[in-house]
């Protein structure tokens, strides 16, 4: 994130992220660049494409969660995303995404940080079970636009994707927003 109101609204909190750079980062920003221009509007957006694994909200915690988060991707083989379709999540949300498709590497890295977690009491957020997870990116925020104007809008927007991008990833980031600032650690997926 980079707007002073986004990086205080997640003030405290960690990120587990993946960051597709080849095909699939490729059809993010197009498909970006399409929407804001489509949108006519100035739009929040993601200020670079990322696949949330989870969130977090350990402040006073932080180097314990990272040891867990270290340790995970250690184990944690190389992760297949391919970019389906372009699609959107509904009121209330209102927010243009690239959706991915399940592929078996990055439901089981879903899965096996579920089984890392699951032995903690760290505070998740926004998780839901792997089988209501919708693999995406999200490409623009549209929650303060009227409901008609962003009916109208994802209903021009809404697609699939033929071909279906796909790319490998190879490190995940995690990411944590402290003092006002957006900080990082690349963690390379060695399983």
């Amino acid at each position: 994130m980079a707007t002073p109101d986004q990086l205080a609204s997640l003030e405290g909190q960690q990120y587990l992220v993946l960051r597709p750079t080849a095909a699939v980062g490729e059809v993010y920003r197009d498909v970006q660049d399409a929407a804001l221009a489509h949108l006519g509007i100035p739009a929040r957006r993601p200020h670079t494409g990322h696949v949330t694994l989870r969130g977090f909200s350990e402040p006073e915690r932080r180097e314990e969660l990272a040891e867990l988060i270290r340790s995970w991707a250690a184990r944690q083989s190389p992760i297949e995303v391919i970019a389906e379709a372009v699609d959107e999540f509904p009121a209330p949300w209102q927010i243009l995404i690239v959706r991915l498709a399940r592929s078996a590497s990055l439901v089981s890295a879903y899965s096996t940080l579920t089984t890392a977690l699951d032995a903690t009491d760290f505070r998740r957020l926004g998780e839901l079970p792997l089988t209501d997870w919708t693999f995406h990116l999200s490409v623009l925020y549209g929650k303060t636009l009227d409901a008609a104007v962003w009916s109208r809008f994802s209903d021009a927007e809404v697609r699939a994707l033929e071909p279906e991008p796909a790319e490998i990833i190879t490190e995940a980031e995690l990411v944590w927003y402290q003092d006002g600032i957006e900080h990082a650690e690349v963690l390379p997926l060695r399983g």
